[in-house]
């Protein structure tokens, strides 16, 4: 037996990839959920009816949904290219806590709507500028991208760690950890009243769109993809490679970087260190499941929400350890890597 390389990969098996993945992913959880003495089945009942069981819980599904489309659009957009970009993390810190301080200082001097635009955009540009870093190593030393942006995520948390206990710690907080807060006139607008969800998920919805069109209708698009399947080609044909790597990383860094500032002016109003329960790994997971496809991230993201919301309720009704959440998403991404075997491969006799 061996495996044979696909000419072409079929439609729907890229389509079929990731609900196999799901699906093997959920029944192997299943086995651990049934080992805890619970069944599976009534376990996924209430992981889902605590995620769309009522008004609340859909809006604080899609509120987690919102950072999730955007760190994986930064995973996606960076993959595509073969630029491993695992420093969401830190980039989506480093955005939010560039919020936090322009928030808190600049309201008093710009109308609330400008100001609003201001942030985010700052948000993204500190998320660029932290994956240039790693980039320009890369390009210029042959440094792997893997580790410098791995290790940058924990020197930002140390960083953040730094400023909200010194120069941005708020006099308020009773000496509790965390920045000082956001004007109100800079707070993103909600989408639905007595709840959560904010005009943030409009925003990352319409950065997925825009990433897509980017790359299915512009030469860049197709420039990215060029210098991801063969960079050596790519180069042949006249690609530079570094500055197609350069804008990646502004991309996909700022992506992250807006993860984080929207975090902070529509959700949380500071910032705190445990502002991100893991959104910039987990947008690792949600690229994967989406093939690195634009629209699919925000599919993906809507399921990743759906197993992180939906595992607190299970655990409350059934007793399941709501850690089970995270075994079900690293369970997804190894099956998925699996499926994407057999996407680009077929097995000959």
């Amino acid at each position: 037996m061996r495996l044979e390389r696909r000419d072409n990969t079929p439609l729907v098996l890229m389509i079929a990839a990731p609900v196999v993945a799901v699906v093997i992913a959920l029944a192997l959880s299943g086995v651990l959920i049934a080992l805890a003495g619970v069944n599976p089945l009534d376990a996924y009942y209430e992981m889902v009816k605590g995620a769309f069981g009522s008004r609340l819980s859909i809006s604080e599904t899609l509120t987690r949904t919102t950072p999730l489309i955007l760190t994986g659009l930064a995973a996606a957009v960076a993959f595509r290219a073969r630029l491993w970009n695992i420093g969401g993390e830190g980039q989506l810190y480093l955005g939010a806590l560039v919020a936090a301080w322009l928030g808190h200082s600049l309201a008093s001097v710009v109308p609330g709507p400008l100001a609003i635009v201001i942030i985010l955009l700052a948000g993204m540009v500190a998320g660029a500028l932290l994956l240039l870093g790693p980039v320009i190593l890369r390009i210029r030393l042959g440094v792997d991208e893997v580790v410098t942006t791995l290790i940058l995520n924990f020197i930002v948390l140390l960083f953040v760690s730094m400023m909200i206990e010194g120069p941005l710690k708020d006099p308020l907080a009773f000496g509790w950890p965390q920045s000082v807060p956001v004007d109100r006139e800079v707070l993103l607008p909600k989408l639905l009243e007595r709840s959560r969800l904010h005009i943030g998920l409009l925003v990352a919805i319409f950065a997925a769109v825009v990433v897509w069109v980017v790359q299915s209708r512009t030469v860049f698009g197709m420039e990215t993809k060029a210098a991801g399947l063969n960079p050596k080609a790519a180069s042949f044909a006249g690609i530079k490679l570094g500055k197609t790597l350069l804008a990646v990383a502004c991309i996909s860094g700022g992506l992250a970087g807006l993860a984080g500032a929207i975090e902070v002016t529509g959700l949380k109003g500071y910032v705190t260190l445990d502002l991100s329960p893991g959104y910039g790994y987990s947008g690792i997971v949600v690229a994967m499941l989406a093939g690195l496809n634009p629209i699919g991230v925000v599919i993906t993201a809507v399921f990743v929400a759906i197993v992180f919301v939906g595992a607190d309720s299970m655990s409350r009704a059934l007793g399941v350890p709501s850690f089970i959440a995270d075994v079900i998403v690293s369970i997804s991404l190894l099956t998925m890597l699996v499926c994407l075997l057999f996407t680009s491969y077929r097995v000959r006799r």
